[in-house]
């Protein structure tokens, strides 16, 4: 039987709480959403760069996100020492690159990464601040982080929209 990616139900981002409840609800819901444009979908289509040039692909963007949730969360704010899923120093944009990739496998971790990533944050102030890995040491706060991230994943999942949209004419929210 060949793997699709599984159907997803999304959850409504909340109309009503306290500043983490609506950033983390916002959050989610775009999670979510990245995973509603791949739902169904074989790993070949997933695999599928479908506006040339650009080498794109809705499992390039799950796999890239899933390092962005890694360095924001885990490095940066929780100053965890991590091992990154695909990047490596001989091929830094190795999230993008899905040629050979596994795409069950790269939704597992994926899953995973966005679960290490909620437990980082867990009981911790919006306020809290760090600073940044690398040669940059730019502080922010975890506030600043999820504003970033729901910013992150809104940008590509305009992507996957006009990439679904290329494989099988799929449209809408």
């Amino acid at each position: 039987m060949t793997w699709r990616a599984p159907e997803i139900t999304r959850a409504a981002e909340p109309y009503v709480g306290d500043e983490r409840t609506i950033l983390a609800g916002w959050l989610d819901y775009h999670r979510q959403t990245l995973l509603h444009k791949c739902a169904g979908l074989t790993a070949d289509q997933l695999r599928t760069a479908s506006v040339e040039p650009s080498g794109l692909t809705l499992l390039g963007l799950v796999r890239h996100l899933a390092e962005v949730e890694t360095w924001w969360f885990r490095e940066n704010f929780a100053g965890e020492q991590v091992d990154y899923p695909f990047y490596t120093e001989a091929n830094p944009d190795a999230d993008f690159d899905v040629s050979d990739a596994d795409a069950e496998a790269d939704f597992a971790t994926y899953h995973r990464e966005v679960e290490l990533a909620r437990a980082a944050v867990v009981g911790r102030s919006l306020d809290e601040t760090f600073t940044e890995v690398g040669p940059k040491r730019r502080t922010f706060n975890l506030r600043w982080v999820y504003g970033h991230m729901i910013e992150e994943y809104a940008r590509h999942n305009g992507h996957a929209d006009l990439i679904r949209e290329r494989i099988d004419g799929a449209t809408g929210e």
